[in-house]
C-alpha cells in the first residue's frame, strides 16, 4: 500500500529500526558503569564492595597516604569533574574538598557516607590547637573518624548504596543485595570484636595512640585510646611536653603504646616505649587502608587488623 509515494511498509520497518536503535543506546548507556570518586580510601573500598560491577571508583587520597596534609591538584580536579557521584565523609573530614568542587565544576550526586551517625566530640583543650590534624570547619571539635566503629560502617553502607541506587535506579536490587550481604559481615565482626575485648579485665584496656583518631572504636569496644596529639599539639614535642607526655601516660595506666600509619612519629613513640616501660603493639590504620596486597587493605580487613594489634598487646 502506497500513500502519496511513501511505502507504508517502508515507514513501519524504518520506525522499528529507529525504536531499536534507541533501546540499545539506552541499553549500552544503563550498562555503562557509574563514575565515582570517593575522598579516600575507605571509602573507596566501601564503593568498589557495594558498587561491583556497575561502578568505575577512583580515589583522591588512597592507600597508605596521609589524608591530614591532603593538598588536591589539577589531576584530582579532573578526576571530579568527569565523575557522576562524590561520596565523602563529611564532619569536616574533608577542608579541601569545598575548594575541590568549586574548581573542578563538579555538579553531579554528592553522598556523606556519615549521613545519620551520632558525631563524637572530642575532648576539648585549653590552647586552641586542633589536635587530630583535621580542618573540622563549621564541625568544631566532632571527631570526624566514625568509620572507627562498625556500627557507624554499616550507615556508611546504607547511604551509599542508597545513593548509589538513586542515580543509577536501574541495578537498586544490586546495590541494597550487596549492601544488605555487607552489613551482615560488619554485624558478625562487629559482635566479634565485642565479645573479645570485653573478656578483658577493663583496667587493662588501655593503650596509647599518636592522635586522636580511634575515640569511635574506643566507645564501641571498651577501650580507652589515650592520644599523644591530644597532650601535646606538636607534630616533635619539646622536652618538657615531652616530660608531661610521660607523666600523664604513666597516671592513665596504659598498657600498650601504637604508631599509625601515616603519621611517622616512630622516633617519639620509641622514646616514650623506653620511658614508660610500655609495650609496643605496632602499627594501627587510622585514616587510610594498607595497599590492596596487605591484610589491612580492605575496609574489614582493616578492622581485623586493628582489633587483633590491641588484642595481642593487652591481654594478660
Amino acid at each position: 500500500m502506497r500513500l502519496g509515494g511513501i511505502s507504508l511498509r517502508s515507514a513501519a520497518v524504518k520506525r522499528l529500526c529507529v525504536a531499536a536503535m534507541l533501546m540499545f543506546f539506552a541499553g549500552a548507556l544503563s550498562a555503562a558503569p557509574v563514575r565515582v570518586v570517593a575522598t579516600f580510601s575507605v571509602l573507596g573500598d566501601m564503593v568498589s564492595v557495594i558498587g561491583g560491577e556497575n561502578v568505575e571508583v577512583v580515589t583522591l587520597v588512597g592507600p597508605e597516604t596521609d589524608s591530614h596534609g591532603f593538598e588536591p591538584t589539577a589531576r584530582e580536579n579532573r578526576m571530579l569533574a568527569q565523575a557522576q557521584v562524590l561520596v565523602s565523609n563529611g564532619l569536616g573530614f574533608e577542608g579541601w574538598l569545598p575548594r575541590l568542587v568549586k574548581a573542578s565544576g563538579f555538579d553531579g550526586l554528592e553522598i556523606v557516607a556519615s549521613k545519620g551517625v551520632e558525631p563524637r566530640l572530642l575532648a576539648s583543650h585549653d590552647d586552641g590547637h586542633n589536635h587530630d590534624g583535621h580542618d573540622h570547619g563549621d564541625n568544631g571539635d566532632v571527631d570526624p573518624h566514625a568509620w572507627q566503629d562498625l556500627a557507624n560502617g554499616m550507615q556508611y553502607a546504607r547511604n551509599i548504596a542508597n545513593g548509589l541506587a538513586r542515580i543509577d535506579p536501574a541495578h537498586r536490587a544490586k546495590y541494597q543485595e550487596r549492601a544488605r550481604v555487607y552489613i551482615e559481615e560488619m554485624q558478625k565482626l562487629h559482635d566479634e570484636i565485642k565479645g573479645q575485648l570485653e573478656a578483658i579485665p577493663e583496667q587493662r584496656r588501655r593503650v596509647v595512640t599518636a592522635h586522636d583518631a580511634f575515640g569511635y572504636f574506643g566507645q564501641a569496644y571498651g577501650v580507652t585510646f589515650i592520644p599523644i596529639a591530644g597532650i601535646s599539639s606538636d607534630a616533635e614535642p619539646s622536652a618538657r611536653e615531652m616530660a608531661e607526655i610521660i607523666r600523664l601516660i604513666r597516671e592513665s595506666n596504659g598498657v600498650a603504646l601504637f604508631d599509625e600509619n601515616a603519621t611517622g612519629a616512630s622516633r617519639i613513640l620509641e622514646q616514650i616505649a623506653r620511658d614508660t616501660g610500655l609495650k609496643v603493639g605496632g602499627v594501627l590504620y587510622s585514616d587510610t587502608l594498607a595497599s590492596v596486597d596487605q591484610p589491612a587493605g580492605t575496609y574489614l580487613g582493616m578492622f581485623k587488623w586493628n582489633a587483633g594489634r590491641v588484642l595481642f598487646s593487652i591481654k594478660p
